[in-house]
């Protein structure tokens, strides 16, 4: 089998002067899950890393660059999961760590259980030796500043939801097994405690060996109130290809419950999709060795990976 990535850096409106910035964190994000494949690492290590390099990227509603709740805080959610067993690990409103992806897969590999929260996750990542972090050094001057105008009066906060990067991938190792990582901030000025769809197996993400993989982003409850990630391997199941899946559920969620997202899909024959009903998602894969990547609808741009990792050393 050979190995494919896809990832998303988050479905919505991208400012014109970001676009470059959010082009650029996926694409360094899919070469080194593709990376760390072609060096004989699973499915799993691939979206960890992928995500981990999103996370650590400003551009991006994830880690560092986290949009703030109503308190001004960051609280993170995170999922990972494997396809071979179904194991997962998720947290949810966890704040003052660097990487949200990384305490997901020690939760799945370390404990019995599928997502520990807040408080308890803190704990967690304490006794697992995960460094902890000023919750002031995940806070951008982009997200402040949207946090602050969002307190105005008459303010609208939805209109700010529509550029929001969630950051996900989903992969097929040579051994055939598939993963997917979810990893957000979650929505602007949203309340204390408030969990989205990414933290929950099924919305956020979804793997299983048998169909493929599958990471959301767009607007949480939507995305929570169809399952979206199950509904999309779903479809596969009953013999949709990962384009048609994935437009078939974006359109009933946007249809039924009036939600807007993008998804990546790859089968477990290492076809893949990354589709959106937004405006815009930004996303880039790695297959046979080539690069494609784009933000608008009608937007394909294609690289070899060597030309690719060559411009990524010069700055992109």
């Amino acid at each position: 089998m050979k190995p494919v990535i896809v990832v998303h850096g988050g479905a919505g409106r991208i400012f014109k002067e970001r676009e470059e910035g959010s082009r650029a964190g996926v694409v360094r994000a899919a070469l080194r899950g593709y990376g760390v494949m072609k060096r004989g690492g699973s499915a799993v290590d691939a979206v960890e890393e992928a995500v981990r390099s999103m996370e650590d990227d400003p551009h991006f509603n994830a880690g560092c660059g986290s949009v703030l709740n109503e308190k001004g805080e960051v609280e993170m959610d995170a999922i990972i999961m494997d396809g071979k067993n179904l194991d997962s690990g998720a947290v949810s409103a966890v704040k003052c760590i660097a990487n949200p992806i990384k305490l997901a897969r020690l939760v799945m590999e370390k404990t019995k259980h599928m997502l520990l929260t807040d408080h308890g996750a803190h704990l967690f990542a304490q006794a697992m030796g995960v460094p902890e972090i000023p919750g002031e050094k995940l806070i951008t001057e982009r997200s402040q500043e949207r946090w602050k105008k969002n307190l105005e009066p008459d303010s609208n906060p939805e209109e700010f939801q529509k550029d929001l990067g969630t950051v996900g991938a989903v992969a097929i190792d040579s051994e055939g097994n598939v993963a997917c990582a979810t990893s957000t901030g979650g929505l602007s000025n949203k309340l204390v405690g408030r969990v989205g769809d990414t933290a929950c197996i099924g919305s956020g993400g979804y793997a299983d060996n048998h169909s493929g993989a599958t990471s959301t982003t767009g607007h949480g409850e939507s995305i929570m109130k169809v399952v979206l990630a199950r509904l999309i391997l779903y479809h596969m199941e009953q013999g949709m290809s990962p384009e048609m899946a994935a437009d078939t559920a974006l359109d009933y969620m946007k249809t039924r419950v009036g939600g807007l997202g993008g998804v990546i899909v790859v089968s477990n024959s290492g076809e893949w999709a990354a589709r959106f009903s937004t405006k815009q998602m930004s996303w880039a894969t790695v297959k046979d060795d080539q690069l494609h990547y784009g933000i608008y609808a009608e937007e394909w741009h294609t690289k070899s990976v060597d030309e690719a990792l060559t411009s990524e050393s010069e700055g992109f």
